[in-house]
Parts: structure tokens; sequence; C-alpha cells
């Protein structure tokens, strides 16, 4: 018969929780420094010295003297002075009188000194006591306050991703430590909360090619006489939006990965993706009759190169999309201020100001904008993404004759590939 291990092993008798953990150390912590401050400030105090005249050899010897012929004679004689001088007779053992008045002082220098060592021994006896007695209690009352710490890190792991241990105080070890816990979870509740949004986008937006597939294989199953004429038309159909959701699938994956800082930034001409971004719509924008004008400086910028070169790709598509039959587009780069920018302007229907904004949002299309609608609805919300991500500034406005003005600036990279 196998005897269960102890939980724990060897350190089963310590606490398991984190939160009696962190309290115990915390109150052992303002023990020990408690303990080390009030024994430097006793060490100080018993160190002081006794601010009372040490009496002279002769007093104490005087006094010692006066101690025996009084012990001798029975009484004790009163320190200072008396009606009469008579002279108190020594002792068998001495042979000169003592006056009374000599004596007294004797005692008098004598006993203050007693009396001031006493004193303080008394004193340093209280205050050990009471030092004692408050280091017990404020260790108790540190512990206390260790806790709703404790509590609240719990609290930031266990319910929701929300909370922050928000510590303050001086700028300390124990500060920076709680500090770099908040922002480990401002990341993470970040992380999440992409994951959240990319999860509800994906179901919400792939609905639409699911069921239009659904629908076309149902109903030409339904017939009981299908021709190859059907099955082809089925098939096209099936295509068309297996390559909706393909393109809506890379399109949220994109939006995801854009919303991070790039990890291993390089050297971007905006020129040259802009040159590449109308390359490839010239197929599209030739079909449309629209006429592309191009004055493309060199602009050079720092990020992630497959994700600024998807930024000016969705905004080149945008403009062709989102235009009007025989209209236009204007492609600008160049520097300025220590900035790279890039400009893009098109014909297009009139657009209110006030619903601009809008447009950035993931699947937020304006009604006005006629254009054939086979695109994701994230185009513009992914160049935002992506420039929020490269410190970037996207400014959009619309056109009085209709159209679109949008405007990127990047910060300015050196040779090196680094921000200037």
């Amino acid at each position: 018969m196998s005897v269960p291990r102890a939980r724990g092993g060897p350190r089963g008798w310590l606490p398991q929780t984190f939160r009696v953990r962190f309290t115990l150390v915390f109150a052992a912590l303002f023990l020990i420094v408690g303990a080390a401050l009030l024994g430097i400030t006793y060490s100080l105090v018993a160190g002081l010295p006794v601010k009372v005249p040490k009496p002279t050899p002769a007093q104490q010897k005087l006094a010692l003297e006066c101690k025996q012929a009084n012990t001798g004679a029975g009484k004790v004689p009163a320190a200072g002075p008396t009606p009469t001088a008579t002279p108190t007779p020594l002792p068998a053992a001495t042979s000169s009188p003592v006056p009374i008045r000599e004596c007294g002082q004797a005692f008098s220098a004598v006993g203050a000194e007693i009396a001031a060592h006493q004193q303080r021994d008394q004193t340093l006896a209280h205050l050990l006591e009471y030092s004692l007695i408050a280091l017990g209690a404020m260790t108790v009352v540190s512990g206390g306050l260790g806790r709703p710490s404790a509590s609240r890190a719990r609290r930031a792991s266990d319910r929701h991703l929300g909370e922050r241990l928000a510590l303050t105080g001086p700028k300390d070890e124990l500060k920076e430590l709680a500090d770099t816990f908040d922002e480990m979870l401002e990341r993470l509740d970040a992380a999440f909360a992409l994951q959240r949004r990319f999860v509800a986008d994906a179901s919400h937006e792939l609905r639409t090619p699911l069921t239009v597939m659904r629908t076309a294989i149902e109903v030409t199953m339904a017939k009981p006489a299908r021709t190859p004429e059907q099955l082809e038309a089925m098939a096209a159909k099936v295509a068309r939006s297996a390559a909706q959701a393909e393109a809506l699938i890379e399109a949220l994956l994109t939006l995801a990965a854009s919303e991070q800082a790039p990890a291993s930034p390089e050297l971007v001409d905006l020129a040259t993706a802009a040159e590449d971004a109308v390359d490839s719509a010239a197929a599209r924008a030739g079909q449309l009759g629209l006429r592309i004008d191009t004055d493309l400086a060199a602009a050079p910028a720092c990020g992630n190169r497959l994700l600024v070169e998807r930024m000016v790709g969705n905004l080149v598509d945008n403009a062709v999309r989102h235009n009007i039959r025989g209209g236009w587009i204007s492609i600008r780069t160049g520097t300025g201020d220590h900035q790279a920018r890039f400009e893009i302007a098109n014909s297009g229907p009139v657009i209110p100001e006030e619903l601009v904004p809008a447009l950035f949002e993931p699947f937020r299309r304006v009604e006005t904008r006629t254009s054939v609608q086979d695109g994701t609805g994230l185009g513009l919300a992914i160049v935002r993404s992506i420039g929020t991500a490269h410190g970037a500034t996207v400014e959009a406005h619309s056109l009085p004759a209709g159209g679109l003005g949008i405007l990127v600036t990047l910060p300015l990279a050196d040779g090196a590939g680094r921000p200037g």
C-alpha cells in the first residue's frame, strides 16, 4: 500500500497561495527593517552622555567617609546646611571630625550622578518596551496593507485583465516592478481584445459568403434534372464566394498583425511602394478609364516593409474602387518637416465631411460611394492600424467636387533605416 505524498513536498508547510505568501513576506520585511532601525535608535540613545557633573575623587572619598561615620553613629546626615556646625565624630579608625555641610555636598554630588543613571536606565527600558509594542502593531498593519496589493494582483490575473496594480509612491524597485506588471497586463489585454474582435468580425463577415455558397449548392442540388450549365454556374458562384471569404480572412489577419509594432523595422521608400501599387491597379483603372497622375519623389520611412506596402496598396486600391468612370487619381510622395509623405486624392461622389472618420472603421461604408462593392470593407481600417503601429499620421478630407483626399506622414528614416 503506497502512502500518498504530502502536497508541496518538503515545503508543504508553507502557505500555498500567493496572497498569503505576499502578505507574510511584506510583514517580515517590515519587521526586519523595523527591528534594525529600533536597534540603531536604542544604541544611539544608550550612548548619549549623562548631563550631570561627575563628582570629583575628593567628593567620592568624602561621601564614603561620611557614610562610614554616620553608620557608626547610627544616623544619616541630611544633605545641605544644618543649624549647628558641630562636627560629627568619626569611628576609632579616624581621628579628624567631618563637617556636616561638606558631607551634604558630597552626598548631593554622588546622589545626582546615581539618580541620573537610574533615570536613563528607566527611560531606555520604557523606550525599548514602547518601541517593541509599536513594532509589533505596525508589522500587523503592514501585513494588512500588503494583503490588498496581493488581492489586486489576484484580481488582475483571475477576473479580468482590465485590473491594474496602480502602485503609488516613490520611484523605487517595487514600483518599477508593479509598473512592469501593469504594462504586461496592458499588452495582454490588448492582445485578447484583438483576438475577440478578430473572432467577432470573422464570424460576422464570413456568414455572407458561406450563406451564398450553401444557397447555391442547395438550390442547384434540389433540381431533379440538373444540367451541366447549371452545375457550372453553381460552381462559379461558389468559387467567387470562396475567393471573397479568402480575401476577407487575409484582410482580417493583416488587420490583426498591423496593430502590433514592427519587430524588425527596415528602410521602406514610399515612392517605390506607390509605384508598385499603381502597377498592380493599372488593369482595373484602365477598365474604368481612370487617369492616374503621379509625382513620386524619394520618401524613406522606417517600418515593416510588407505592412507599409500593404498600406500604400490599400490606399491606391481604395481610390480605384470608389471612383467614377473616366475619373482621376493623383499620387504624390516626398519629404518635409522631417517626415516622409504619401498623398493621394481621387474623384468620386461627394462625401459629407462628418462621415469621413467612419470610413476608417472596420466594415463601414458610406452609401453615397458608388462603385463595384466587391471589397472587404477593411481597406482603410487596415491603413489606420498600420499607420498607428508605425507612428504615422493619417489625415482624410472630402473634396468639394467629390472624392477623397488622404495624407499619410511617417517619421523620416536615415540612411541606416532608422527613424531620423
